[in-house]
């Protein structure tokens, strides 16, 4: 039950970003041309998604557990390290420069865009790559992997 639902709840996402138009990088490149061709759907989009999720959380969090677990699964840390602030601002030049962010990228495989397979194989390689040298980084401080 819980596959099938994280399935649903994967093509909801997925068929929202692509009604919305986030899986063409154009667009998204075109939010972050202020002083071109701007384009400020993509505001609406996330001020759309934080309502739903603002609201969404406060009924949520007011059940006891969640449907398909034993417990909410919520950080305890609310502290800025070097990896949350490195990590962000990766995501951030990356999201700039390509027009994609993993989450329209996903999607936007199936279209067999031959940019969208390069973005998503460099997401690997950075994913993989940032495990490496963090694994490493906890070696170094004896630290388990």
């Amino acid at each position: 039950m819980r596959l099938i639902t994280c399935y649903i709840i994967g093509l909801v996402f997925g068929l929202g970003i692509s009604l919305s138009g986030m899986a063409n990088p154009a667009k998204v490149l075109n939010f972050f041309d202020v002083a071109g061709s701007w384009d400020p759907s993509l505001a609406f989009v996330m001020a759309g998604a934080l309502i739903v999720t603002f609201v969404g959380y406060r009924l949520v969090l007011k059940r006891h557990a969640p449907l398909l677990a034993a417990d909410f699964q919520l950080p305890k840390r609310r502290d800025l390290d070097l990896s949350l602030i490195g990590g962000a601002t990766v995501f951030g030049v990356g999201w700039g420069i390509a027009g994609f962010c993993p989450g329209g990228a996903l999607p936007a495989l199936g279209t067999g865009n031959s940019d969208v397979v390069v973005f998503v194989a460099a997401l690997v390689a950075g994913i993989l790559a940032a495990k490496r040298v963090q694994s490493g980084w906890r070696k170094r401080a004896g630290m388990p992997a």
